[in-house]
């Protein structure tokens, strides 16, 4: 499946004959052709930039499809020949044997939702490079800002003050600085959007009940749920190899060797645990007011929840601090005990 063509391939399960041909991406040729092959016909494809348009509209003409997770596809190791045309028939053939690790289909809700969290992502990358070239060209200049912390109105203001007699200089300085502030109101813009888009709709109740654990703002929460999307595919255990968040392992025999985690899964969703996961280090005693005000709007059982897994997530944070363990491994151990307690509070019924 490409953005121009599409080669497809189909295998009789009965007289083993393959039907090979090359389509235009548009999902009515695809159809069509479909609709000529010896009936019930099923249909894999890999996941790819083309999206998910192609498995929504065969479901809508009732024709079985699945997407198929492109690193979980069995190939031979010494295949080293990879073409369009033998990947369709290894497709074809992972079909019939049933052996396709298949990914969830969003619907366009869901979808359009993931898009503007990821585009919220997008601005606060482009954020964080804008800053950086607003203060590394006043550092190149010898000016240093010291007047407590950066990138706040009373940064801003000390900003505006400056100027420079060589023009182009002065302009390469008012653009850093009108970027940076342009990004600022993009970002503003999208808070707000993903603020309503949590207050309502299907998010609403997941929403609620992952904000009862500290450390899970609003937004963090709204990106989790359409991230993951559907929570019950998933268990308390599975969810941390979902996200990458376990330790890679190389083990034979007798001996056991772990790495580094295995970053495999959204790495949106990771990098929110993981940043997630800092804020359950410093001292907690009672819930901040914040805290409390998202705990008002969860029921009983998840307000409970959200207060056993802050106390459990601080106690291992302690732990792990008596036994001097780097933070930044630590870290990432509390932040797959905290993809677990999401998981619970999100599958919670109340």
């Amino acid at each position: 499946m490409h953005a121009r063509s599409v080669v497809a391939c189909g295998l009789d399960t009965q007289t083993g004959e393959l039907f090979e041909r090359r389509l235009s991406p548009a999902p009515e040729d695809i159809v069509r052709w479909l609709r000529r092959l010896p009936a019930p016909v099923a249909v894999v494809y890999e996941a790819g930039p083309t999206g998910f348009g192609l498995a929504r509209a065969l479901r809508t003409e009732g024709i079985s499809c699945r997407v198929a997770a492109p690193s979980k596809l069995q190939r031979p190791s010494g295949d080293r020949v990879r073409t369009d045309v033998r990947d369709a028939r290894h497709l074809a053939r992972l079909c019939h044997l049933d052996e396709v690790s298949e990914v969830a289909v969003p619907s366009v809700e869901q979808e359009a939702a993931r898009d503007l969290v990821r585009a919220r992502e997008d601005v606060r990358g482009d954020l964080m490079s804008a800053r950086h070239r607003v203060s590394k060209l006043l550092l190149r200049q010898g000016i240093v800002y010291s007047g407590g912390r950066a990138w706040t109105k009373t940064h801003e203001q000390w900003l505006r003050t400056h100027s420079f007699t060589t023009p182009g200089l002065q302009l390469a300085y008012d653009t850093a600085v009108d970027t940076m502030l342009a990004t600022v109101d993009r970002r503003a813009r999208l808070d707000e959007a993903i603020t309503a888009m949590a207050a309502q709709g299907a998010y609403v109740a997941v929403v609620t009940r992952l904000g009862c654990l500290r450390g899970i703002s609003t937004l963090t929460a709204f990106a989790l749920a359409v991230e993951i999307g559907d929570w019950h595919r998933l268990t308390g255990r599975s969810i941390g190899a979902y996200l990458g968040l376990v330790p890679s392992e190389c083990s034979t025999g007798s001996s056991r060797s772990q790495g580094p985690i295995t970053k495999t899964g959204n790495a949106h969703a990771r990098r929110l645990l993981i940043e997630a996961a800092w804020h359950q280090r410093p001292p907690y005693r009672y819930p901040s007011t914040e805290l409390r005000r998202r705990r008002d709007h969860a029921g009983p059982a998840a307000r409970a929840r959200g207060e056993h897994g802050t106390r459990r997530l601080h106690a291992r944070w302690k732990a792990f601090d008596a036994r001097r363990k780097r933070p930044t491994v630590a870290n990432t151990a509390i932040a797959r005990e905290l993809a677990g307690w999401c998981w619970s509070l999100a599958v919670l019924e109340e």
